[in-house]
């Protein structure tokens, strides 16, 4: 099948939360929004009843993966995967977890034959995950396991990025308590984060030479030492070395002052010391339209950049801008001629 032609592989993502819904509304208005042919790995009884629970009426089919883009045409293909399940918004249900890991883990298998061109994941409720025993801190851990199955002769090194159409963040540290950031930092970190930061910006968004920005850790950057060593004996060092690489990274920048439009212009992409460091304003600036990404790994995985939203689960009113932009971003990055 054509690359362009492969539908993207879409994951059920916690059942009751509006993961199931987004669907059911993208497909409805996937011809005003242009969207690529997409399928959803999940319980199509499930849809059923959250169709019915939001008051649209789609057509859904249950179809092989290989069928979606004739199938997409006219209903939301769905792949029956994991158990018959009873949908029940914003109730959290624990023997639906094998059916939310079985779903990633057969999209991911569906990118690797060829099927699909990419992968758009629907949000998950980790804790609840937790309960059943999965011991991935998330999305980004668990797909690069699935990578290092997969694909055991492509090393994968997952790292997220959030991106939006005015700002690119990626954090070093991901899903860990914020005072282990320090000892976690290491010049040998910082400088594989960002090669694969300027890789995939080169070869999946079309940059020739990405100008990378890197935050300090500390306030001011640390001012030389003052208000921590990190800045000056572990980021610096990195930056320096990065730059002897050919490759364009500039910093440590004080967070502070790298947000604003102005400082904006400067960079393509600015990589964080920490979680919050880089995702507040990624999510202050871009909440509804950006996307994560994760980089390193050797299929196209995007994201919508917000959670299980329980609170808007079954009323309908979930917006769908996020889960689109995952879709679009998704298709073009599988097809980097298109960008």
């Amino acid at each position: 099948m054509d690359a362009k032609k492969k539908p993207v592989a879409v994951s059920m993502g916690e059942p009751a939360g509006i993961g199931p819904e987004l669907a059911l509304l993208a497909w409805a208005d996937r011809k005003p929004l242009k969207l690529p042919p997409f399928y959803i790995r999940a319980d199509v009884s499930l849809l059923r009843q959250r169709a019915k629970t939001i008051g649209r009426k789609v057509p859904l089919e249950v179809c092989a993966p290989e069928e979606a883009p004739s199938v997409f045409r006219k209903s939301l293909p769905v792949v029956q995967t994991g158990s018959q399940l009873s949908d029940k918004p914003a109730i959290e249900q624990e023997d639906t977890a094998g059916s939310v890991v079985s779903s990633i883990e057969q999209c991911v298998e569906d990118v690797k034959d060829g099927i699909a061109s990419s992968l758009v994941t629907n949000p998950i409720n980790k804790a609840a995950l937790y309960k059943t025993g999965f011991s991935f801190p998330g999305h980004t851990e668990f797909l690069g396991a699935l990578a290092a199955q997969h694909w055991p002769d492509k090393p994968a090194k997952p790292i997220m990025m959030i991106a939006g159409p005015d700002l690119m963040v990626i954090p070093v540290t991901i899903h860990i308590p914020l005072k282990d950031v320090p000892d976690s930092l290491s010049e040998d970190l910082i400088v594989e984060t960002v090669q694969i930061a300027a890789h995939d910006l080169k070869t999946r968004f079309g940059y020739a030479q990405p100008r990378i920005a890197v935050c300090g850790l500390n306030p001011h950057a640390g001012e030389n030492g003052a208000m921590g060593s990190e800045d000056r004996d572990i980021i610096a060092p990195a930056i320096q070395k990065l730059r002897s690489f050919g490759i364009d990274a500039t910093g440590p920048h004080p967070a502070d002052t790298l947000f604003h439009p102005p400082a904006r212009q400067t960079y393509d992409c600015a990589i964080g010391m920490y979680h919050d460091q880089v995702l507040v304003p990624a999510k202050t600036i871009g909440f509804d339209d950006s996307v994560n990404v994760t980089l390193g790994l050797p299929f196209v995985r995007t994201s919508p950049d917000h959670g299980t939203a329980y609170g808007l689960a079954g009323t309908g009113k979930a917006r769908i801008d996020s889960f689109t932009a995952s879709l679009r971003l998704a298709h073009a990055l599988a097809n980097p001629e298109t960008l």
